[in-house]
């Protein structure tokens, strides 16, 4: 690896490690052996290459994800069954990435504090909600269609979103994936108030 790659690995692991805030410019240097003008040279700025490191992080576990979980909901029986078993696979997936939910965290806190950050974080959004909408949905980022992104991607942002913010406040109090989509189908059929 050149010295981009390696500043960019460095990132990483000061991200997971010591999160965005006290992650020092020189803290990536030791993490990645490269030297302090590397930064400047090949990302502008310490905070360009910790977004670059944030995003790769992001690509690292879409892909893991989408690995991990194409076993897991291959016997599902029907659509329910389905995104069942997709939601509990991600939350299942949640302690391994602790780190990484976080960081992901704490990095949306720096937001209204570095205008840059949230400039490059709303780019991103619409591929985060494309490739949700291709995890649970089970199908490659290239056939999910835009109107799927700009609607249901919403969705499953946002249902993802709670998801993990629930289980880092507190794990116990995660809900089931059938608990969900049982949720889901009561709020759309307008029986949330109907007792079962």
């Amino acid at each position: 690896m050149g010295h981009r790659e390696d500043l960019l690995e460095g990132a990483k692991r000061c991200l997971l490690e010591k999160g965005w805030v006290r992650t020092t410019a020189r803290d990536i240097v030791a993490a990645s052996g490269a030297n302090l003008a590397s930064i400047g040279y090949h990302y502008g700025s310490k905070d360009a290459l910790m977004m670059e490191g944030f995003l790769k992080l992001t690509e690292d576990w879409g892909e893991r994800i989408t690995d991990t979980l194409a076993g897991a909901i291959g016997a599902a029986a029907s659509r329910e069954e389905r995104l069942a078993a997709v939601i509990d696979g991600i939350v299942a997936n949640f302690p391994e990435d602790e780190r990484f939910w976080s960081a992901q965290l704490e990095v949306m806190g720096q937001l209204g504090n570095h205008p840059e950050l949230k400039r490059r974080f709303a780019e991103m959004l619409p591929y985060g909600r494309e490739g949700l909408v291709a995890v649970f949905e089970g199908v490659d980022d290239t056939e999910v269609p835009e109107d799927a992104t700009r609607t249901s991607g919403h969705v499953y942002y946002s249902l993802f979103t709670g998801l993990w913010v629930l289980w880092l406040i507190d794990p116990r109090q995660v809900p089931s994936g059938r608990d969900v989509v049982e949720g889901m189908s009561r709020v759309v059929a307008g029986t949330v108030l109907t007792p079962k």
